[in-house]
């Protein structure tokens, strides 16, 4: 049965660098498909890519997420080769982690990026996913070094079943956690990170994705790790109770009188936030746990990448 690889890459307004893209890829996996999903582009990104050779597909939702997930749902093979459309990734990487995800029988490498001297990092992203990654390393396991990577390799049943809600650039964030939530193996390669050639705009914004990734983040820990959020709440609330609180009961022990009943009625308004937000977390968890459970059920219903590898990965075939 030939191994099928899928080259996917999303492109909004990327005419100076997709050519480029698509032939490197084509030179180190020459047997896979290359897809390429424009997003609303303008500058004739859609028109590069078929003259370069690729396979061009549409989605007019504007936001990487939702090309994410419709090349997810789309596109059929064995192995999913994700890059970004910019050429800051390295082609030569992928049959590294490709041979990484079929002979450890993993379900998503990262191209954990290294910098190529050439200020591929701004400042202000180098900063930004160090502090993003130390927060889901701390939350979910230390198995990831570089969350917001957008060079990844994919299994089959990751990718059927990966739910793919968010929209934008935080779809990175999601990939992580998914895998890291559901236990699934992982592993890293290392790959170069280029600058951007000349002529080409990042789409990213330092603060506002920051932003909305942490907030992914957060988001992400009240659905898989509520007990945890609603406890801190719990207790953060608890603490407040106790401030405002002792002092009314050691002047009721010292008087007898309650002679400042608004701070005593702050104080037991926290003490029973503290106690619903702790009763939530305890609710939601056993919600979350049943959640984990469909999610694994579905992930196990696809073959996993040994299923279907021959002895060689590279004898591939386009889907």
């Amino acid at each position: 049965m030939p191994f099928r690889v899928a080259v996917l890459i999303p492109c909004y307004n990327e005419a100076v660098t997709i050519g480029k893209v698509v032939a490197d890829f084509r030179a180190a996996l020459p047997q896979a498909a290359i897809y390429v999903f424009d997003n609303n582009s303008r500058d004739g990104t859609a028109k590069a890519a078929l003259r370069a050779g690729a396979l061009v597909r549409r989605e007019t939702l504007q936001g990487k997420g939702h090309v994410v997930r419709r090349m997810f749902a789309d596109i059929e093979a064995d192995a999913y080769v994700l890059v970004d459309g910019d050429d800051t990734y390295e082609a030569a990487a992928a049959p590294a982690m490709l041979r990484l995800l079929a002979d450890e029988q993993l379900d998503m490498v990262t191209g954990s990026r290294t910098d190529d001297g050439e200020a591929a990092f701004r400042p202000g992203h180098r900063f930004g996913n160090w502090v993003l990654t130390g927060i889901v390393r701390l939350l979910f396991g230390r198995r990831t070094s570089d969350m917001l990577s957008g060079y990844r390799v994919f299994s089959r049943r990751f990718v059927k079943s990966f739910p793919a809600l968010v929209g934008g650039f935080e779809t990175e964030t999601e990939f992580t956690v998914h895998a890291l939530a559901l236990q699934l193996p992982v592993g890293e390669v290392r790959t170069v990170y280029r600058g951007r050639p000349k002529g080409s705009q990042s789409k990213l914004s330092t603060w506002s994705d920051g932003v909305r990734i942490l907030r992914t983040i957060l988001l992400l820990v009240k659905e898989e790790k509520p007990f945890l959020l609603f406890s801190v709440i719990a207790a953060a609330l608890f603490l407040l109770g106790l401030v405002f609180g002792i002092p009314v009961v050691v002047e009721f022990w010292a008087t007898g009188l309650v002679r400042r009943l608004p701070t005593a009625v702050l104080a037991s308004g926290l003490m029973v936030l503290a106690f619903l937000s702790f009763t939530s977390g305890v609710i939601l968890d056993s919600v979350a746990r049943g959640r984990r459970e469909f999610k694994r059920l579905a992930y196990l219903a696809h073959p996993g990448v040994a299923a279907s590898a021959p002895a060689d990965p590279f004898q591939c075939h386009a889907p």
